[in-house]
């Protein structure tokens, strides 16, 4: 037996899409074998599209990172799923709504070819509070913003990607849940660079829910407006996000981009 699957790319942030007719049709070690770049096909994550479970959803999303870890939400592998779905529409614009983990999720889904520029609800965000860490024996405090999962943020602090990489699974074995870790820098109005290390995954080039995170908390903190467009840069692109002041619901725009299709031989 085969396994077939969708290979999806939003800025950077790669995935392999498979339809599945529940959420435990692959497991961890699927998830680990599939996702590695040396002996596998090789991305960040595993995205199962599966039946939806609320009446007038059009599917289910099940994130696997490729540690095998099960994340709440995955913003750029939404994007990627609803382009899966899109695609079968044959239609030049979609809208879908998609059951998460963290709840539904609303997806229009703009088609450019086997690109698509796709905006997607991430729900709101809340505050948890702080988290302390070490940075060049300099102590950082890191403001805690959920999106479904965590996030820690700093702003306008220096950070390699080797001091990251170091820094992210030392801060996330911190805490019980374990966060993903944003560096953040200004650049202009309502602009930012983002360094991103996730949580089961490691440093990528992009993170959905921690643009939605940081976008946050730039308006939170009066670094960013509310109700208008804030750009994050991040190593993989640029997302286009808006936070609304009511309730901090935040939605993002990116693109999301079909590569190819493939199989593989089932265990």
């Amino acid at each position: 037996m085969s396994l077939r699957f969708g290979k999806y790319e939003g800025i950077g942030n790669d995935f392999l899409v498979v339809e599945a007719s529940g959420d435990d049709a692959l497991g961890p070690e699927d998830a680990q074998r599939l996702c590695d770049r040396h002996y596998g096909v090789g991305g960040d994550g595993v995205l199962l599209s599966a039946p939806p479970v609320t009446p007038g959803a059009h599917g289910r999303m099940v994130v696997l990172n490729s540690d095998g870890s099960r994340p709440e939400g995955c913003g750029n592998g939404l994007r990627c799923v609803a382009l899966s779905l899109a695609r079968k529409t044959g239609l030049p614009r979609t809208e879908l709504v998609i059951d998460t983990d963290a709840g539904p999720r609303t997806a229009l889904v703009e088609m450019r070819g086997h690109t698509a520029d796709v905006t997607v609800s991430m729900g709101a965000a809340s505050r948890e509070g702080e988290v302390k860490a070490s940075l060049r024996g300099e102590e950082l405090v890191f403001q805690r913003i959920s999106m479904g999962n965590p996030h820690a943020i700093v702003f306008d602090v220096p950070c390699t990607e080797a001091e990251l990489d170091e820094l992210g699974p030392r801060l996330s074995q911190s805490l019980s849940q374990g966060t993903n870790v944003e560096f953040v820098r200004a650049t202009g109005p309502a602009t930012f660079d983002v360094l991103v290390w996730e949580r089961g995954v490691g440093r990528t080039l992009a993170c959905g829910t921690g643009a939605a995170a940081v976008a946050a908390l730039a308006a939170i903190t009066g670094r960013a407006p509310y109700d208008a467009p804030i750009t994050l840069r991040l190593p993989g692109g640029p997302l286009e996000l808006t936070v609304r002041r009511e309730d901090l619901a935040v939605t993002l725009r990116g693109p999301a981009r079909y590569v190819f299709s493939g199989e593989v031989p089932e265990p």
